[in-house]
């Protein structure tokens, strides 16, 4: 295996649900850094134990990403190793890696990929929907500028990737269904667990799915550009 760089920033992805889908190289690295900044701890501890990781864990997470940041800077700029990792997945997608990351390049620390498991591009590859062209929305505003972000994106002609929480799901698909017409669609749910759920059908096929049950997990939720009409 590769020679653990003292100084350096590596960016782990982890998987999104099946412990299994963790890499050789990333279980490597997660057990030979000086430390591991996760965004939630109590998550992260149960894939580490599974692994027997035992490398010092140090929560980095939105609510403490501004003292945070600069604390694991120093650290870095001090000489030690740190493993960035997110909940689960690839970090800096929909999650305060990003601050970590662009604090690093400022202060010319090298940064090293560790790829493996995305929620993202795991519904992407398994949607049936137009993958050649797409544009990744995250998360979109709760209210403010809600309504002009799907404005915006109505003519856009690539396939559109959201995440949504099971509480939201229904009126995002009940908002995007009044902004873009019925347009194919695909709920990706649970990806790589027990219960993962692939969905295909049109937007309103959905909403009227979501009607009559409670569903659970975090989801991806894709929409096909106007031209699948």
């Amino acid at each position: 295996m590769e020679e653990i760089i003292g100084g350096a920033l590596y960016i782990v992805s982890t998987p999104i649900g099946h412990l299994g889908d963790l890499t050789h190289r990333a279980e490597y690295v997660l057990k030979q850094v000086d430390l591991i900044a996760a965004e939630d701890t109590r998550i992260s501890r149960v894939l580490l134990q599974h692994y027997g990781i035992k490398t010092p864990l140090r929560s980095y997470h939105s609510y403490n990403v501004n003292r945070e940041t600069a604390k694991l800077v120093e650290h870095l700029l001090c000489g030690k190793s740190i493993a960035l990792i997110s909940d689960a997945g690839t970090p800096g997608i929909s999650d305060p890696g990003y601050h970590l990351i662009k604090a690093c390049i400022e202060s010319q620390i090298q940064i090293i990929p560790i790829p493996g498991p995305s929620a993202l591009l795991a519904a992407l590859v398994v949607s049936g929907l137009p993958v050649n062209r797409f544009v990744y929305e995250g998360f979109l505003p709760l209210k403010k500028g809600r309504k002009t972000r799907l404005e915006f994106l109505r003519d856009d002609e690539r396939t559109l990737v959201f995440y949504e929480s099971p509480h939201r799901i229904r009126k995002t698909v009940a908002d995007l269904l009044a902004s873009f017409g019925d347009r194919p669609c695909v709920m990706a749910r649970e990806l790589t667990k027990k219960f993962e759920e692939i969905f295909r059908g049109s937007l309103s096929t959905l909403l009227s799915d979501l009607e009559n049950r409670t569903i659970k997990g975090e989801i991806v939720l894709l929409v096909g550009p106007p031209s699948q009409n």
